[in-house]
């Protein structure tokens, strides 16, 4: 039996830490910025604590307010399945987040106020996702929440450390990240939506029903291929035309999700959602870097 440590940090969800911080030093070789690689290393480190934090406490939080329930389909959850307690998730968490905060001090000392910000801000989330009075994926925000915080501030952050800069291409290559990474909570809150209502978790797909949430689903797989237009007039045509590849997997996802008819199937659209994601970022990253103006 797998340990419930690895199944509680939920290890295939991590791609969704890996991919910003790589492709952020991607587009920072592209515009001829030197790459300090302990700075990419050490902001991947604390992505990857933060996320593992995220995931440990909202599994311990759902929990607790009922949203897991042995009817859930979903991958297994370690606190409901009893294999660990609330507290002790709970404590693996907040482990996490001390480790990520002290990863965070050198690059504070490198990047300054901004990063401050940033790093306060991503503590903080990681607990408020699903904890605290106004849990945002109890609220509807965890969408934007993904968005904002596993692309546009990921990349940019990363970005702005090597370059001290806040740049537009930062900024797309966040958004099309992120709508990438937000497909993957689109998908699992399309899969919960009937559990979700009876406990008062109101995501987007709670409050508007499957058919919306899989229309938000198809919008997110496909947007970023048209934001990958931003590129060519920059001098980057290997950054827009690389990640087509992707584009067959796009449609797989959108097929899937949009033919699902229980739990399972739904499951499987995760996993390729994942696959698109690493895919789509990984060719924009090689894109960036081989395609240096």
């Amino acid at each position: 039996m797998t340990n419930p440590w690895i199944l509680a940090l939920r290890p295939k969800t991590l791609t969704a830490a890996l991919v910003p911080v790589v492709v952020a030093t991607a587009l920072v070789k592209a515009e001829g910025v030197e790459v300090k690689w302990w700075v990419s290393i050490a902001a991947l480190l604390a992505s990857f604590l933060i996320q593992i934090a995220t995931n440990l406490i909202n599994d311990a939080i759902d929990f607790e307010k009922g949203a897991d329930t042995p009817e859930r389909v979903g991958p297994v959850r370690v606190t409901q399945s009893g294999l660990l307690t609330a507290k002790q998730v709970k404590l693996g968490a907040y482990i996490c987040l001390a480790v990520a905060f002290l990863i965070g001090i050198p690059l504070v000392l490198h990047g300054g106020w901004p990063i401050v910000v940033i790093g306060l801000l991503s503590l903080a989330m990681a607990y408020g996702y699903t904890g605290g009075p106004f849990p945002l994926a109890y609220l509807g925000l965890g969408d934007l929440f993904v968005i904002l915080f596993f692309g546009l501030i990921a990349v940019m952050g990363t970005h702005y450390l090597h370059s001290g800069v806040w740049t537009a291409p930062a900024a797309v290559a966040g958004v099309q990240i992120g709508f990438l990474a937000t497909v993957l909570i689109a998908i699992n809150n399309l899969r919960d939506c009937e559990q979700d209502r009876k406990v008062g978790k109101r995501t987007l797909a709670a409050r508007f029903g499957a058919t919306f949430a899989k229309w938000e689903i198809a919008v997110l797989s496909y947007s970023p291929f048209l934001l990958g237009a931003f590129y060519a007039p920059q001098g980057w045509k290997w950054a827009a035309y690389a990640p087509l590849v992707a584009v067959p997997l796009a449609g797989r996802v959108v097929r899937s999700v949009w033919g699902a008819e229980s739990g399972e199937e739904l499951n499987r659209a995760l996993a390729k959602a994942a696959g698109l994601q690493i895919v789509f970022g990984f060719a924009l990253a090689l894109g960036l870097w081989v395609g240096v103006r």
